[in-house]
């Protein structure tokens, strides 16, 4: 058993990025395992709220658009309320 938990693995960068990396581990006062496994979480979390859309409109596109006023009304006013 290693000293460390978890799955190691090996990856290959371009030495620009790895040396960016290795300063932010630095300044962020990380290890660059810890830096990675943040960046590799951060990366999957994004993604996921992807799928999550994608599969909102596939369920909005299944069950049509609707013409219903109140809809439309109450939807424009919380969009004009909105920060952008």
């Amino acid at each position: 058993m290693g000293y460390t938990l978890g799955m190691k693995t090996a990856i290959s960068l371009p030495d620009k990025v790895f040396r960016e990396a290795e300063k932010m581990a630095r300044k962020l006062k990380k290890s660059r395992s810890q830096l990675y496994r943040e960046a590799i979480a951060e990366y999957l979390a994004r993604h996921e709220l992807e799928s999550v859309t994608e599969a909102m409109n596939k369920v909005c596109l299944e069950l049509g658009s609707s013409s219903d006023a109140f809809v439309k009304e109450a939807g424009r006013r919380v969009l004009a309320r909105s920060e952008w």
